[in-house]
């Protein structure tokens, strides 16, 4: 590999993509599962129901934007950024594989919104003042190439959002303190940020605090909820409870779980030509 550093980040972020017995998921390969899972995520969303920490992302990203631009969105979902962009920018142009994902934002956005159905990596795009996505590149193989692309369509600036750990801090425990495997994350935003580096994009990554609360009608929701990212066939439900505790607040039969975690922003302004040669 040319440019800095030999660690082949792009390569790292392939290996991430497949699960914790080294097997790329369905989901990720299967345009067929991908479509199914974004139709029953649509069918349960209400008008314009986006999540609660979208709004501290949007406001960090709203710092590299201006009511004049033209923005080419990568993956909106059911529009978490979508919504705020339209109130606030030029023009929002969304770009998604999903045909339910586009039918949703269709109904409840106005014409200041072009959808374009397709795979970022495969459509023919014109340039917009900045190009954005948040936590849409799950399923993106070949990393290097849609950034190069990111950078070559953005006029005025890139923009990539990922949330990011720490993991629920009960599942530390339940490693630390049981043994047990856990499903710890396998991508995360750094190899993104080093994936620009080797590219020769100097970018800037900020970092957001954020707060998640789960909340639960029983124990045994809260347990059997709480208890998926265990590897292990077999493992003992009172060392979950054991784990969660000093993280529960129950309250009239309802359980809530808060945690922290994070939001990374990196955002870099184009260059003209980048270092590495992309598959």
């Amino acid at each position: 590999m040319k440019g800095p550093l030999v660690i082949n980040f792009e390569q790292l972020w392939q290996e991430g993509m497949h699960d914790w017995h080294g097997k790329m998921p369905e989901r990720m390969v299967d345009d067929t599962l991908e479509e199914a899972f974004w139709a029953a995520s649509m069918a349960k969303k209400k008008p314009k129901q986006t999540d609660t920490y979208a709004e501290a992302i949007f406001q960090a990203m709203q710092a590299h934007l201006t009511p004049a631009d033209e923005v080419l969105e990568i993956g909106p979902g059911w529009g978490n950024y979508t919504f705020p962009l339209e109130s606030y920018v030029a023009s929002v142009t969304c770009v998604d594989s999903s045909e339910s994902v586009l039918a949703y934002l269709k109904q409840h956005t106005t014409k200041r919104v072009k959808l374009c159905h397709g795979k970022f990596e495969q459509l023919a795009l014109v340039q917009h003042d900045v190009v954005l996505g948040v936590n849409c590149f799950y399923r993106m193989y070949h990393m290097n190439a849609t950034l190069v692309k990111m950078n070559a369509l953005a006029r005025k600036k890139a923009i990539i959002g990922m949330t990011t750990g720490p993991i629920q801090p009960h599942y530390n425990i339940l490693h630390d303190t049981y043994g047990y495997a856990i499903k710890f994350p396998r991508r995360d935003y750094i190899e993104i940020v080093n994936m620009l580096y080797q590219l020769g994009i100097y970018a800037d990554c900020q970092m957001i605090p954020l707060e998640r609360t789960y909340r639960y009608d029983s124990k045994e929701a809260l347990l059997t909820a709480q208890s998926k990212k265990i590897l292990d066939a077999q493992f003992n439900m009172e060392h979950v409870e054991a784990a969660l505790a000093p993280f529960i607040v129950e309250e009239n039969g309802v359980y809530s779980y808060s945690h922290t975690f994070y939001a990374a922003i990196i955002t870099w302004t184009p260059v003209q030509k980048v270092m590495v040669e992309t598959k």
